[in-house]
C-alpha cells in the first residue's frame, strides 16, 4: 500500500528545494558562487542560470505531479526519471570545479545519492499506487 502523505510531502520538499535554487541563482547568483565556490561570480556564458532553468522545469513537473498523481500514477514515474537525471551531474560538477567550498563539496556529493533514493521512492510508489480507471485506459 502506498503512503500518499509521504509522496505528497516529498514532492513538496523537492519543489521547495528546486524553487530555492532558482530564487538564489536568478536573483543573487553571487550568493551561489560565494557559498558553493568561495569566489566572486564568474559565469560569462550563463551556465549557472541555464542550470537553474532546468531546476525550474523540475519544480514545474513536480508541481503538476503533486496535483495529478492520485488520478494518474504515471506522474510518479516521471518524477522518478527527473530525479534520476541528476544522479551523476553534481559529482561531475565537484570533479571539474576549480574552486569549491566544503559546504559546496558536501552538498554536491550528497545530491547524487539523495536524487537516486528520491527517484527510487517515486519509482516504487508508482507500482504501489492503485491504478485508477484512467490509468487502465
Amino acid at each position: 500500500m502506498i503512503n500518499k502523505k509521504a509522496v505528497d510531502v516529498l514532492l513538496v520538499l523537492l519543489i521547495l528545494l528546486d524553487v530555492m535554487y532558482d530564487v538564489v541563482i536568478f536573483f543573487s547568483p553571487e550568493t551561489w558562487f560565494r557559498v558553493m565556490h568561495g569566489t566572486p561570480l564568474d559565469d560569462p556564458e550563463g551556465l549557472l542560470r541555464r542550470t537553474a532553468a532546468g531546476w525550474a522545469a523540475f519544480a514545474l513537473w513536480q508541481l503538476i505531479a503533486l496535483f495529478r498523481w492520485k488520478q494518474h500514477r504515471h506522474w510518479l514515474m516521471l518524477v522518478a526519471g527527473i530525479r534520476w537525471t541528476e544522479i551523476f551531474a553534481d559529482w561531475t560538477y565537484v570533479y571539474f570545479a576549480q574552486h569549491i567550498t566544503t559546504v559546496g563539496r558536501l552538498g554536491l556529493l550528497a545530491a547524487g545519492p539523495v536524487n537516486f533514493l528520491c527517484g527510487w521512492f517515486f519509482y516504487r510508489s508508482y507500482f504501489k499506487a492503485a491504478p485508477s480507471d484512467a490509468n487502465r485506459a
